[in-house]
């Protein structure tokens, strides 16, 4: 007989495609930036370089560094007029009061880059459930390095054991399974490596299965 899985005493999310729906947004604001300079690039394609801060990710694609700046702002345009299509995943808010009431901590580790962040989680009124935060441009090391999470588990005064993250990308898998933290992938729909698959804790195919899944954690210490 297998012993229950260990309910654990944190819980740290990705953002984008895991507590707001804005990849169809962040693509559209991705593809934007890059027109003048590059062949376009696929949406799966995007995807799979997303995860660092944007000048990194466009240092990556363009060819000349020189065009990094006019990307930031193409990017930074597009996206300070469209924040209206980014909104809350069905079921987040009565997830995190759940979480709350059970006395977890949550916290966010995230590779977008604060400003924005902060935009995001203020607008969606998502930012008093969090207890730490910790984003893209607050360190040198970047997804799927893991130093954010360890950081984020620092200030919690909690144990890889303790710990739970759930994220939607190849990174994020990457990141938790380095520390020991169970990570929960979202997939959306998309194939998934199985080495990443592998290493993942659970592959669930929504944030509103994630949500679930961690509740059925809950549920069993009631």
């Amino acid at each position: 007989m297998t012993s229950p899985d260990p309910v654990p005493s944190a819980v740290v999310f990705d953002l984008d495609g895991t507590l707001v729906d804005s990849m169809p947004m962040v693509l559209r604001a991705f593809a934007h930036a890059l027109a003048p300079f590059r062949e376009p690039l696929t949406g799966e394609q995007l995807f799979l370089r997303l995860g660092a801060p944007p000048e990194r990710t466009f240092r990556e694609l363009l060819e000349d560094d020189a065009q990094v700046p006019e990307a930031m702002q193409r990017l930074a345009d597009y996206s300070n007029t469209h924040w209206h299509l980014i909104t809350p995943f069905e079921g987040v808010y009565p997830f995190f009061e759940r979480l709350r009431t059970a006395g977890r901590e949550l916290a966010l580790w995230t590779g977008r880059d604060r400003s924005s962040s902060e935009v995001i989680l203020r607008e969606q009124r998502l930012a008093p459930a969090l207890r730490e935060i910790v984003c893209g441009d607050d360190l040198e090391t970047h997804k799927p390095h893991p130093e954010g999470l360890v950081e984020i588990m620092r200030r919690l005064a909690v144990l890889p054991a303790q710990t739970l993250y759930v994220g939607d990308a190849d990174v994020d898998v990457l990141a938790g399974s380095e520390i020991g933290v169970r990570t929960i992938l979202i997939r959306h729909g998309r194939l998934v490596d199985p080495v990443i698959a592998g290493k993942a804790w659970r592959v669930v195919e929504s944030p509103g299965d994630a949500y679930n899944l961690i509740g059925s954690l809950l549920a069993e210490v009631v």
